[in-house]
């Protein structure tokens, strides 16, 4: 039996699904549908398939890695995490894991089958879609690259679409491929009874994607090679060479390949699949009341109508709203119609050219030993919240321009400063002068809670030398 390899694609940035989805903390590593994040729900989209591979492979960006490697630990899956040095699209990036997987494979076997799935798709269905996929998966063992093509029940704009020869169960052969249409063009496409919503999910062998990347893309191969040949192993981590890497050319697995080949083939896909592209398409596959509100968090609404109404941090109360986004969090409200919900990237882009940190970050931001939380800032002063996860360490560090206050109001912490080292409990504070070297750690079973005040001219991240850390990183923004 053929190896079936799972390949989540997780560099999306999710910008239509701001303000939830930031480029630090993009929609796939969000609960946006369930309690559990969308790269969990992708990563257990497969669990119990018996020709599965041992670990699943992720390929993610360096500033999500920790995220990632946390929240498949959490669901008990293992991976291989190959941390793609820059974004050069999907085809590059397959071609990384396909290069992987023909690496690792044992001598006298046949290399796996490669499922590449982005990390931020819904499925609704998963037995139906393990029914596609075992139908793709005979298709891709006779040489054929395989989309999944989603059976459309409305004429969308927002999606690209596949043109098959004819409408089957099987695979059938593809025989165009049609940019995001006008509303217009996507009804007479639905009327030919031949075109599907294009998934973006694939199923091929790896060395059947390299060979044909081969025939039309040969420089991004020779990159991605090069790349993988250059690899190192860090932790739990695959490190691609960074400089092969960036010399392969950015494209689409569609552009680069699937356009191209005589081999591609169409499985069609009735799953509940949504690409969860806008807050609109969020609210289609979230809970809805009898009147077609959408409500989470501390919020509560009067006479609206097919709404969506989600409440981070405070209470949210909305009266008479009709088509209707309403997303707060704590440091960001957005509101907007709901047929105009694809154009939240417009705001990000405004807030990006007027430099302001809203597009990146959240207020609480993660790090691999927890997270911090600005709460209060002015001239000349900074407060924030640490939370320090059970066993965690802080980078050995120290700072040029601000002097620290640290007062434990929660838990027990562990405090390095020069050369001394002692605990806090609750209620306990200590205080870092300019210039001495410090760090936190969290000896206990229980997350650690510290207000920190900082006090200085500049309070920048930037302001940290790193003397030491745990964590392998560099710099200052990870």
């Amino acid at each position: 039996m053929t190896v079936l390899q799972p390949v989540i694609l997780s560099g999306g940035a999710g910008t239509r699904l701001w303000p939830a989805s930031r480029s630090t903390y993009p929609k796939q590593l969000l609960p946006l549908v369930g309690e559990r994040t969308m790269l969990q729900e992708t990563a257990l989209r497969l669990a119990g398939k018996q020709n599965c591979a041992k670990n699943t492979m992720v390929i993610c960006n360096e500033a999500h890695r920790f995220l990632v490697a946390e929240q498949l630990r959490e669901i008990g899956v293992a991976a291989q995490i190959v941390l793609e040095p820059e974004g050069r699209n999907t085809a590059p990036a397959a071609a990384l894991a396909a290069l992987t997987a023909i690496r690792d494979t044992p001598d006298g076997d046949e290399p796996p089958l490669l499922l590449v799935m982005p990390a931020d798709h819904v499925i609704e269905d998963r037995q139906a879609f393990l029914k596609a996929v075992e139908i793709g998966e005979v298709a891709a063992g006779q040489g054929r690259l395989v989309s999944f093509g989603v059976v459309p029940t409305y004429p969308h704009t927002g999606y690209g679409y596949i043109e098959s020869e004819e409408r089957s169960v099987i695979a059938a052969p593809i025989k165009s491929f049609v940019e995001k249409p006008d509303k217009r063009t996507a009804v007479r496409l639905l009327e030919t009874n031949r075109f599907f919503w294009n998934s973006g999910i694939f199923l091929f062998r790896a060395d059947t994607y390299i060979d044909e990347l081969k025939q039309f893309e040969p420089g991004m191969v020779a990159a991605c090679a090069r790349s993988i040949d250059g690899a190192v192993s860090d932790t739990d981590f695959l490190r691609p060479d960074t400089d092969a890497f960036k010399s392969c050319p950015p494209d689409s697995i569609d552009y680069a390949v699937m356009e191209k080949t005589e081999n591609a083939a169409v499985v069609p896909l009735v799953a509940g699949w949504s690409d969860v592209g806008s807050w609109a398409a969020l609210h289609d596959v979230s809970e809805q009341d009898e009147q077609g509100n959408s409500i989470s968090g501390d919020a509560i609404i009067h006479e609206c109508r097919e709404s969506f109404v989600s409440a981070g941090s405070r209470l949210v109360a909305a009266v008479g709203l009709e088509n209707v986004i309403v997303v707060e969090n704590k440091d960001s409200v957005l509101v907007a119609h709901k047929d105009r919900s694809e154009d939240v990237k417009a705001i990000v882009e405004q807030l990006k050219e007027q430099g302001r940190s809203e597009p990146d970050l959240h207020r609480q931001v993660f790090r691999p030993w927890g997270s911090y939380d600005s709460l209060d800032a002015d001239d000349g002063f900074q407060v924030k919240r640490l939370i320090v996860n059970p066993g965690a360490i802080l980078s050995l560090q120290k700072h040029a321009q601000r002097a620290e206050h640290w007062t434990v109001v929660r838990g027990s912490a562990r405090i390095t400063l020069d050369e001394k080292e002692f605990d806090l409990g609750v209620n306990e504070s200590t205080y870092i002068p300019i210039g001495v070297v410090h760090r936190i750690a969290n000896v206990t079973d229980e997350p650690v809670h510290i207000i920190e005040v900082q006090c200085g001219e500049y309070l920048g991240e930037d302001d940290i030398v790193r003397i030491e850390d745990e964590y392998g990183r560099e710099g200052t923004t990870n």
